[in-house]
């Protein structure tokens, strides 16, 4: 039995991803933006969900999220699942992943939600604004940029197993009902990312979609434009990502090798 956080859980895919993990016997955190927005994933917490709630576009509630969360982590694994396509592209999609991705004391398996639009995202950091009270970037700029924080995660922090997932272009509140991909197999590949033994989800640092790897961006594994992002994360936030805990990465590379042979 796993334990594990799925962002922005009240509907869509996050919701699907936690309603799996539920039934599979998993201990799930679900989290809604608004108190209001739980009566949503009240048939979750009836059935032994526990919630924490923050809105990911305020960094100051992003900090109490990640003190909610830590108060009932460690983590098996935490999918950063929480999107949007307009207003605060950038704090929802990047900045909210990094902030928690950073202060979460525990989690053994990182999973970002990505897209196939951040193959058209732009390596340009110029004038960005992580706290979004200026619209700089687009969403796949933001898609581009998470899927690079993934790669950077799973480069610096040998401790975790990080993911990204491109779920498809489904018939979401976001997605709108035009789009052309399966709803019902959009959150198979993060439940079983977060869970599974199979050695190939325990090489970090890859790019799924519908359980294949496919090649990302060129700039999500180019090693200065992760330096470049984290620093300007960094700098914008006042946190910096922590380094792996020796101990941590030591059992970590025990377990992918135990894995692989």
């Amino acid at each position: 039995m796993k334990r594990i956080l799925i962002t922005g859980s009240t509907d869509g895919v996050g919701r699907a991803t936690a309603e799996a993990l539920l039934g599979d016997g998993h201990q799930v955190v679900v989290h809604a933006r608004t108190t209001a927005r739980l009566a949503a994933v009240q048939h979750l917490i009836d059935g032994g969900a526990e919630a924490i709630v923050g809105d990911l576009s305020s960094l100051d509630e992003v900090h109490d999220l990640v003190e909610q969360a830590n108060s009932l982590g460690p983590f098996d694994a935490v999918v950063h699942n929480a999107g949007v396509m307009q207003r605060a592209v950038l704090p929802v999609n990047v900045t909210a992943p990094y902030l928690m991705t950073a202060g979460i004391v525990r989690s053994g398996r990182l999973i970002y939600l990505s897209s196939s639009m951040h193959r058209g995202g732009h390596p340009d950091l110029a004038g960005v604004d992580w706290t979004g009270k200026r619209e700089t970037h687009s969403y796949s700029d933001a898609k581009l940029f998470v899927t690079t924080l993934m790669a950077a995660v799973a480069r610096l922090r040998p401790d975790v197993v990080a993911h990204a997932v491109d779920p498809g272009w489904v018939p979401t509140r976001m997605g709108g009902p035009g789009a052309s991909d399966d709803l019902a197999v959009a959150h198979v590949t993060q439940v079983w990312l977060a869970t599974t033994a199979d050695p190939e989800a325990l090489v970090s640092g890859r790019y799924w979609h519908h359980q294949r790897t496919e090649k990302p961006h060129p700039a999500v594994h180019d090693e200065p434009f992760q330096d470049a992002l984290l620093s300007s994360l960094a700098e914008q936030t006042a946190v910096a990502l922590p380094a792996a805990h020796h101990g941590d990465a030591d059992a970590s590379r025990r377990r992918a090798e135990g894995a692989r042979g």
